[in-house]
């Protein structure tokens, strides 16, 4: 219709500057002619086809012409068709404008707009009236319709059908005050089996080794939890639950450390590794990245290093649970400046002869 409409236009102009010379006689019989070859088509034609462009150029021109004199015309279509074409391309114009124009309330700011997905997102349980609720203690004045209106323009669906507790949320909110122990072996080259006993905290990530022997026995596991808890309560920290295997070395006296210290003990299942998923994935973490690399000679050796990838782990290694930081190590800042981008200094830093690797900025 774009193309169409242009050149009906400038073919019908020229029609037009063609019949300026021609008199007033000529002009009538050419329109007799033409009158009576529209009768013609007309017995053999039902009902003509006629396109969007044709329906606007025979709208605009006759539309100003009385209805009475319209339906002395010999038209294709009856003079009430002529009148609602050009009562649509009105319709469609003022539509336009009014478009353009953005009639009725602003548009909600974009910064507002995030703040309310962030307040749903954050809170399942918060419905739009808690939302503007919120809004309007933080200064912010927004309608509780508008509110709804950007919760349901995002597919965020009402309160009650979000506020769902999920196994991640529920274990989140409880990752504080977990405390998860295992053992798990290394061999040396002469073939010796060393077990080693390590404990890591749900909350952040952190790791203990308390140590590695040849023959743990429960007495030695016993000393090893209490040495646990003085390094706890030196850290301040505060564990309500231990979750630990059903190994025999666990004896009563092992449980007594800590249910003395309020902390309750949780076994795992049988043959169930994913209770304690965590700790699971920090041994395999240790064998990927060091035990799997490297030749143990004996259990000194050994027992340094463990050192090293405590170290390594707790204050360098960047965890996805923890949002690319370590357990001792905060998040790093983002570089913004343009000029330092363009001139990094990154330092290498060797571990166990280039086993691990630490990259940090230069002083």
């Amino acid at each position: 219709m774009l193309l169409r409409l242009p050149y009906l236009a400038v073919s019908n102009v020229f029609a037009l500057i063609r019949l300026l010379p021609m008199s007033d006689a000529d002009k009538d019989i050419e329109i007799l002619t033409l009158r009576h070859q529209l009768a013609v088509l007309q017995r053999q034609v039902v009902r003509p086809r006629v396109t969007p462009a044709d329906r606007a150029f025979l709208a605009a021109p006759l539309h100003q012409l009385p209805r009475a004199r319209l339906r002395m015309l010999h038209l294709i279509v009856s003079p009430d068709t002529i009148l609602r074409w050009h009562r649509n391309l009105i319709r469609r114009r003022h539509a336009r404008i009014s478009r353009r124009k953005r009639p009725g309330r602003p548009a909600t700011r974009r910064a507002i707009q995030a703040l309310i997905l962030r307040l749903a997102r954050e809170n399942c349980g918060w419905g739009y009236r808690r939302i503007h609720g919120e809004l309007a203690a933080l200064g912010i004045k927004v309608a509780p319709s508008t509110a709804w209106e950007i919760l349901q323009a995002h597919g965020i669906d009402p309160a009650p059908e979000r506020d769902r507790q999920t196994w991640a949320a529920f274990l989140r909110g409880q990752a504080h005050a977990i405390l998860a122990c295992d053992f798990f072996t290394a061999t040396t080259l002469n073939g010796a089996t060393v077990y080693i006993y390590a404990v890591i905290e749900h909350t952040n990530r952190r790791v203990r080794i308390l140590g590695a022997t040849a023959h743990p026995t429960a007495a030695w596991v016993t000393q090893a939890a209490r040495n646990l808890m003085m390094d706890l309560q030196d850290a301040g920290a505060t564990v309500t639950h231990l979750i630990r295997d059903r190994d025999s070395k666990y004896t009563r006296a092992f449980d007594a450390v800590f249910t003395a210290e309020g902390i309750g003990v949780v076994t795992t299942g049988i043959r169930v590794p994913r209770m304690n998923s965590i700790m699971e994935r920090w041994e395999q973490t240790c064998r990927h990245e060091l035990l799997d690399r490297t030749l143990i000679w004996n259990q000194a050796h050994l027992l340094h290093a463990l050192r090293e990838i405590e170290s390594f782990y707790n204050e360098h290694k960047p965890h996805r649970a923890l949002n690319s930081a370590a357990p001792l190590r905060p998040v790093p800042e983002l570089i913004r400046d343009p000029d330092r981008l363009d001139r990094l200094d990154v330092h290498l830093r060797d571990r166990l002869g280039g086993i691990l690797h630490e990259y940090a900025h230069a002083a």
